[in-house]
C-alpha cells in the first residue's frame, strides 16, 4: 500500500524535504512509517504525529492512501 508523509517545521529542515510517498506492508503503524523511511535516524522524543489530519498515536495502523504527518511540539510564547 501507498502512505504520503509530510514533514513540518523543523523536521522538515532537519530532513532536507517537506515529503515522501512510501509503499509499506498492509500492517504498519506510524512509527513504522519512520523508521522504513530514516531507519539511521530515531524518530526525535516528543514528536507529534498526525494521520488524515487529526492527531495520532505512533502505535496506529495506517491503510493505503493515508497522509501520515511528523511535526515538532508547537511551543509559544
Amino acid at each position: 500500500m501507498t502512505v504520503y508523509v509530510k514533514y513540518f517545521a523543523s523536521l522538515r529542515d532537519r530532513l532536507g524535504r517537506a515529503g515522501d510517498q512510501v509503499s509499506v506492508a498492509e500492517t504498519t503503524t506510524v512509527a513504522e512509517i519512520w523508521a522504513t523511511l530514516w531507519p539511521e535516524i530515531a524518530l526525535p522524543s516528543n514528536t507529534l504525529a498526525a494521520v488524515n489530519m487529526e492527531y495520532a498515536s505512533l502505535q496506529q495502523s495506517v491503510r493505503d492512501g493515508d497522509e501520515v504527518a511528523f511535526f515538532p511540539p508547537v511551543t509559544g510564547g
